[in-house]
Order: C-alpha cells, then sequence, then structure tokens
C-alpha cells in the first residue's frame, strides 16, 4: 500500500503521541479523498454500550466498516474530528487506548477533540469522523 500522506510533529510544539494524534498531515495531490460521516458506537442492531471505552472501540470499528467499503483502511487516515459528551480526563485516557490498539504502534491521524454536552442518539458518547487518502 502506498501511503500518500506525512504525519509529523514538528519542532516547537509538544509531543501529542501520548495523546492520540500528530499535529500535521501533508497529503500528496495525486490522492483520493475520502470523507467518513461521523460514526458512533453503535453496533449494526443500533445497540449502544453504557461503557465509553467500549462505544470508541465500535465506533472506530464503524470507521473501518466504512474505509473498507472504498478499499481502505485505518493506516490511510490522516485527520479526525472527535466529538466526545462530557469529556474527561478519564475519557481521553480510555480514546487513547482505543486508538493505540486500533494504530497499533503507528503514528496517529491528526485529530480535533470537541467536548459536546450530547451526540444525536440518547446515550450515544463518542462520534468519530474521518478523513482517508488513498491511491
Amino acid at each position: 500500500m502506498t501511503q500518500v500522506f506525512q504525519l509529523s510533529n514538528p519542532p516547537g510544539l509538544y509531543d501529542p503521541s501520548g495523546n492520540a494524534y500528530s499535529h500535521v498531515a501533508e497529503v500528496t495531490a495525486a490522492s483520493r479523498l475520502l470523507y467518513v460521516a461521523g460514526q458512533g458506537g453503535e453496533d449494526a442492531q443500533g445497540r449502544l454500550s453504557p461503557d465509553f471505552g467500549e462505544q470508541a472501540r465500535q465506533a472506530l470499528a464503524n470507521v473501518q466498516v466504512a474505509l473498507a467499503s472504498k478499499g481502505a483502511e485505518l493506516s490511510q487516515v490522516f485527520k479526525l474530528t472527535l466529538l466526545i459528551v462530557d469529556h474527561s480526563e478519564a475519557r481521553l485516557r480510555a480514546w487513547v487506548a482505543e486508538a493505540d490498539r486500533a494504530w497499533a504502534g503507528h503514528m496517529k491521524p491528526t485529530c480535533t477533540l470537541i467536548p459536546v454536552p450530547r451526540l444525536a442518539l440518547d446515550g450515544m458518547l463518542v462520534e468519530i469522523e474521518a478523513v482517508a487518502a488513498i491511491v
């Protein structure tokens, strides 16, 4: 698989790897971009776990299903927008654990985390929007 973007953490900025993101993504102009709508933590039957970590894991799995429908995978994602209900340090740590598992030691995409009071569905705790670059 050809990587069509480069992630970096420039000198002069703090190391964001402990918070599961990178500062900069540079995308090659000849790539195709995939925009994945915000994916929540519901399973294929629409069920939501009450546990934030489980919802984050399922939301990432949902992003993977959407990417796979176009022949892409998480390693091709360079930008995330993360919406978290009642954000806290504990929820950030749970997100980092899931992102570390999903990206398995590789640099994480750039990411904007937005705390929100609620999401579209009752009980929904996290929503993940993704942008991927593929050849």
